[in-house]
């Protein structure tokens, strides 16, 4: 197992740190869409469509959405109303989604019949990932490229710390479950091995000058993207235990699918933008 998630990780790593400096911010929206697409396949198994062709739609739907808001012009001012409040909403979302796991199984039947609720999970775990993406993505683009995809780069390194901490830490030290009746295999002692790692590399990068903020913001959006990451993680293992699935899919060796390997991201990414460039 192991040694599949540092295969894995060899190939992965280098591809996406290519993907993000150096394609270009229109390729690399139609990448993330594709992404995105990929994982609304596998999130399909949350709703229970077992059929494919109704897993196409669906997959379709959330393509054709996502494309649309990319095609708005940038100078559109409802466009930059309607990313700050998705975003803004993307929060609240993660507040209920810590709720709901904290409360796992006994409020389940208030959503597992459901597939209008399943169906905003959906929206509110895609659309504000593929916003915040992007949002990152272009940060001063026409100026130096490469601003955004050092940002963007940055909030990636502190989920691959946060997880490659606790998976050190919670087979080293691990002994309390973290959240036993969701992801029994996590621990406490591993929730804060992973965190303690991404903060120290957040207050390095900080300090070693990477990022022109006020370090009161950049803290508090670091520190709550770190956590907010953990959750993410939980929450896509809840749905999967409620779906009865071990792997959102099996596309990449030692990590199962694609919601397997940005579960954290779709946490992180919006709510270190929204708190960065939008609340704080």
């Amino acid at each position: 197992m192991l040694i599949h998630r540092i295969l894995a990780a060899i190939v992965l790593i280098p591809l996406v740190i290519a993907v993000v400096f150096f394609v270009p911010l229109s390729v690399f929206s139609l990448i993330i869409i594709l992404v995105c697409g990929l994982a609304a396949w596998e999130w399909a198994q949350f709703l229970h469509i077992t059929n494919k062709y109704s897993r196409l739609v669906f997959v379709i739907s959330i393509v054709v959405l996502l494309s649309i808001l990319y095609l708005i012009p940038n100078s559109c001012e409802l466009k930059i109303r309607l990313f700050a409040v998705i975003l803004f909403l993307s929060i609240i979302w993660w507040i209920i989604a810590l709720c709901l796991v904290l409360s796992y199984p006994d409020t389940i039947k208030y959503w597992c019949n459901s597939i209008v609720i399943k169906l905003l999970f959906a929206f509110f775990t895609l659309v504000p990932f593929f916003i915040s993406m992007i949002e990152l993505r272009s940060i001063n683009y026409n100026s130096n490229s490469y601003i955004g995809a050092i940002w963007l780069l940055y909030v990636f390194v502190l989920v691959w710390a946060t997880d490659t901490g606790a998976y050190f830490a919670g087979r080293t030290f691990g002994k309390r479950k973290l959240a036993a009746k969701v992801s029994p295999g996590k621990t406490i002692e591993g929730f804060i091995g992973g965190v303690s790692l991404a903060i120290i590399i957040s207050l390095i990068a900080y300090f070693f000058n990477l990022f022109d903020m006020a370090f009161s913001v950049f803290f508090v959006s670091s520190l709550l993207a770190i956590l907010v990451s953990v959750l993410g993680d939980l929450t896509e293992s809840m749905f999967k235990r409620e779906a009865g699935i071990k792997d959102s899919g099996h596309l990449i060796p030692g990590h199962g699918g694609i919601l397997d390997r940005i579960d954290s991201l779709t946490a992180a990414v919006p709510v270190f933008t929204a708190l960065s460039f939008c609340l704080l």
